[in-house]
């Protein structure tokens, strides 16, 4: 896992190349659950 500065008000969630979390899509940051379900 790596944290990767973004910029401009991102917050993507990634594992590999597959988005886990778009903060831009979404509208609002993930609870700590959403990212944890979708990593099982």
């Amino acid at each position: 896992m790596e944290l990767v500065p973004g910029g401009r008000g991102e917050f993507t969630v990634l594992e590999g190349d597959r988005v886990l979390w778009d903060k831009h899509v979404k509208g609002r940051f993930p609870e700590h659950q959403e990212i944890l379900s979708q990593l099982r």
